[in-house]
């Protein structure tokens, strides 16, 4: 990645990129004034001079991408007549089993799911690139990187030992558009988990990522795709893009949820940060947590037909017999192959892998009863018990 020189300019940062690349078409008339919110945001971060120059480094990596990206669908007519068809997803809150669910999806051969090094160097299309392409080694080192700057993350996310041929949410493929800082596009600036802050527009986030698998779908054999997102806030412009999808959506006793998200968002600020305030994560991510709750159980898109609910329980005990269900419920049909690689994936691949993650509900910081108390409406909904740890 090649770093900017400047400090955190947007003007400056847009016309380095494209002088660089020799492309101005971003795909999108407001990408411009997206891309300098972004920069503000940054800016009240009020980031040191090497800070500054890590982020600025990051957005012209970012930048760049996207220039090539949307050039690429310029010079190959043919990403745009890829058909996305009968896509699987998995969504839920955070810490709901949705990360495993999907890497059991992809396990299946009949199914295609995004790689890391296929988001963080999208261009030329992956569906060209050779087995010797050097963007898979790249991302392969990122990750290296990542994980010594963040070796917590392994315990909390052991999935991350996939390194570049890894599973990213569908989140990350709106990184280069400036509508999520995760922490696989920004881990070389310190700004830590940056929550929230961007503008969004799910139909717009929707046409983009489809863009995504159509790009990465180019001059590859066709598959049903199979991925993972919290989709749950944007059901309306989710099925918009993918009317023919299936979803399966995992639920799990908020509490739990909340004291999870909250020790990963602690491990994971310090390590890209350096510094974190506990009190302000908890209160964050359950504040999070309650939004998400809320919104659920208001969503008018809560029990369309396209969507199985499972109770994060029953997945546990019994993850491939989850996915069967889900897979009946698709009409589709759980294969001797399909079951057989789910299978292996969990026999070589234990969730203590890199160690147990532990965390305990004293992190809230709140009154445990009382938000059992508070919590207890999405958890008659869904069938939920108290968990116990």
């Amino acid at each position: 990645m090649t770093s900017a020189n400047h400090s955190l300019d947007a003007d400056a940062l847009l016309r380095e990129a494209e002088a660089e690349t020799g492309l101005a078409d971003y795909g999108d008339d407001t990408f411009r004034d997206r891309f300098a919110l972004a920069v503000e945001q940054l800016r009240k971060l009020k980031l040191d001079e090497a800070g500054q120059r890590a982020a600025a480094g990051v957005c012209h990596w970012l930048l760049s991408s996207r220039l090539h990206f949307f050039d690429d669908h310029q010079r190959y007519p043919g990403i745009a007549d890829e058909v996305i068809e009968t896509p699987l997803f998995a969504t839920g809150e955070p810490r709901s089993g949705t990360t495993l669910l999907h890497a059991l999806l992809a396990a299946d051969p009949a199914n295609r799911s995004l790689r890391f090094w296929e988001v963080m160097y999208p261009s030329p299309p992956p569906g060209l690139a050779g087995a010797d392409d050097p963007r898979r080694a790249q991302a392969d080192a990122d990750w290296r990187e990542i994980n010594a700057m963040a070796p917590d993350w392994l315990r909390i996310h052991p999935y991350n030992d996939m390194l570049g041929d890894g599973l990213p949410e569908c989140e990350r493929s709106w990184a280069f558009d400036f509508r999520v800082m995760t922490p696989t596009a920004w881990w070389r600036a310190p700004i830590g988990m940056f929550v929230g802050g961007l503008p969004t527009d799910p139909p717009a986030q929707y046409r983009i990522h489809k863009m995504m698998l159509q790009h990465c779908q180019h001059g590859r054999p066709g598959k049903r795709w199979a991925l993972k997102g919290f989709h749950g806030p944007r059901l309306r412009a989710f099925f918009d893009a993918y009317p023919d999808a299936r979803l399966v959506w995992t639920h799990r006793d908020p509490v739990q949820v909340t004291a999870s998200r909250i020790a990963m968002a602690i491990a994971l600020t310090r390590a890209f940060s350096g510094r974190v305030d506990p009190q302000e994560q908890a209160a964050m991510h359950l504040a999070a947590t309650r939004a998400g709750i809320r919104d659920t159980l208001a969503n008018p898109l809560l029990d369309d037909p396209r969507i199985l609910h499972v109770r994060y329980p029953d997945f546990v005990a019994d993850p491939v017999g989850t996915i069967a269900r889900f897979y009946e419920f698709s009409g589709l049909t759980m294969t001797a192959q399909a079951r057989q690689a789910m299978l292996g994936y969990l026999q070589d691949n234990p969730g203590n892998r890199h160690g147990k993650f532990t965390y305990s509900t004293d992190l809230i910081g709140a009154d445990i009863e009382a938000l059992h108390r508070e919590f207890a409406p999405y958890r008659e909904r869904f069938g939920l018990d108290i968990e116990q740890r």
